[in-house]
């Protein structure tokens, strides 16, 4: 900078005034390299491979729908709705005409057909033959297609309901994992102020040194626990990361909110009858159900005989003459050992087992719902207490220790013991708010009430 503004004056000959302004528009131009250049710099270090970029916080909302959109095995769960799609059209499909090409009595087998033998005539036709399904055969499977498309839609809905409550889960830990680490930052950062007073009290002849190494050693206890606390933010944050399908070289997520929620006013018995309307595999078990029945059906109509129906025409041409004739045919298969008795068996014992499979669901999702509110009145009673009588007198405690401490009325062991209780309530007091949390989630995803297109 000092070369070239010498050297702009020293060659500078004009006026003062135009001097100036020459002078001003050079440094504004070199300024607006220097600008440029790093904003360059930063683009062209943001686009380098393997330089993430900073994560922007997302909400839960916006978490569940991004993992809904981008989870990886969601993503191949979707593919069973095309499957089974596809699986319709294979079963509308008729069956395919056969055509037959005949050419019979041909002389090439060493023996010439002539007036002598009178063998032959050859023979040439044309053949073809059209199955026709009877009882319903195509509309059965038809059905059985459907319904299970149906299941498979379900079923994609009930691991959207998992994927759900996953993220949420996740979530929560994330929130969780980050309340401690502030909770710990705050502990260090108030162990260095007391490192800092204790050191100058030491200087002053005022405190012996065995007190201050006492310290020290807290101090180097409560950094630990900050490491601690950021590896567990940071598990939870690639588990989180990873539900979202986001890339594992990706920038770690970023969470937004609090841990608090809002309690429910919903009873046991609304949110059972919730559950009965709306877990989708509690409903998938009711298409598979329908689909037993269809399945049972379509046995029974394979169990009936089919007609072929066919015609040819045939060309004859020998010595004697040559002539042309047509034929019809009718083929059926004679029902006398094999008339679909085991396939109708076993649709009506997977039609049972359907059945005893659903009364099972119930019966679990109904205890399902019932543990799930169970926790959420435990949690939420014990959150009301640790909110109401152990915060306030936590905190008081750990005031008045440390300013007695700091004045010294109190001794180290008091201070580092309030301190201690102090961290173990707040600690309690998130994991009550993460357990109330995740209480209520429960209760959404045991319902079927957070499940998401």
């Amino acid at each position: 900078m000092s070369r070239i503004h010498c050297t702009l004056f020293s060659r500078c000959t004009l006026t003062p005034c135009r001097l100036f302004h020459q002078s001003f528009s050079c440094a504004i131009f070199f300024l607006y390299l220097v600008t440029t250049g790093a904003a360059f710099a930063q683009v062209q270090q943001a686009g380098q491979p393997g330089t993430p970029a900073a994560s922007t916080p997302i909400t839960v909302e916006a978490a569940v729908s991004e993992a809904v959109q981008h989870n990886l095995a969601l993503l191949a769960e979707r593919y069973n709705v095309s499957i089974a799609q596809a699986k319709i059209l294979t079963a509308s499909l008729r069956p395919n005409p056969v055509l037959t090409l005949d050419a019979d009595h041909l002389p090439w087998a060493g023996t010439h057909y002539n007036n002598d033998n009178m063998a032959g005539p050859a023979e040439y036709s044309v053949r073809t033959d059209f199955l026709f399904e009877r009882a319903g055969k195509r509309s059965g499977r038809i059905a059985v297609a459907q319904e299970e498309k149906s299941i498979a839609e379900l079923s994609l809905l009930d691991t959207i309901r998992s994927l759900v409550f996953d993220v949420e889960n996740a979530f929560v830990e994330t929130l969780l994992a980050q309340a401690n680490l502030k909770l710990a930052r705050e502990n260090s950062a108030a162990l260095e102020s007391v490192v800092k007073i204790n050191t100058d009290r030491l200087r002053a002849g005022d405190l012996a040194r065995v007190e201050l190494t006492r310290v020290q050693l807290a101090k180097l206890q409560f950094d630990n626990q900050v490491r601690q606390a950021d590896l567990r933010l940071e598990t939870a944050q690639r588990k989180l990361q990873l539900l979202l399908g986001r890339a594992g070289d990706a920038a770690l997520v970023q969470v937004a909110g609090d841990l608090s929620r809002a309690p429910i006013t919903t009873t046991l018995d609304e949110l059972q009858k919730t559950a009965q309307t709306k877990r989708p595999d509690l409903l998938a078990g009711q298409q598979m159900q329908a689909r037993s029945l269809a399945d049972v059906r379509l046995q029974l109509a394979q169990g009936k005989v089919d007609y072929t129906l066919g015609s040819e025409y045939r060309r004859q041409q020998g010595l004697a003459g040559r002539g042309n004739s047509l034929g019809f045919f009718v083929q059926t298969n004679i029902p006398i050992f094999n008339r679909n008795q085991g396939e109708i068996a076993r649709a009506n014992q997977e039609r049972i087992q359907t059945e005893a499979r659903q009364r099972a669901l119930v019966a679990a999702i109904t205890n399902e719902v019932q543990i799930a509110y169970q926790q959420y009145t435990v949690s939420r009673d014990s959150l009301s207490e640790i909110q109401h009588q152990m915060l306030g007198r936590a905190l008081d405690v750990r005031d008045t220790t440390e300013y007695s401490y700091k004045r010294g009325e109190a001794s180290l062991v008091e201070f580092l013991d309030a301190q201690r209780a102090y961290n173990d309530t707040i600690q309690t007091y998130n994991e009550a708010q993460a357990d109330f949390a995740r209480s209520l989630y429960s209760i959404q995803s045991a319902t079927g009430e957070n499940v998401t297109q």
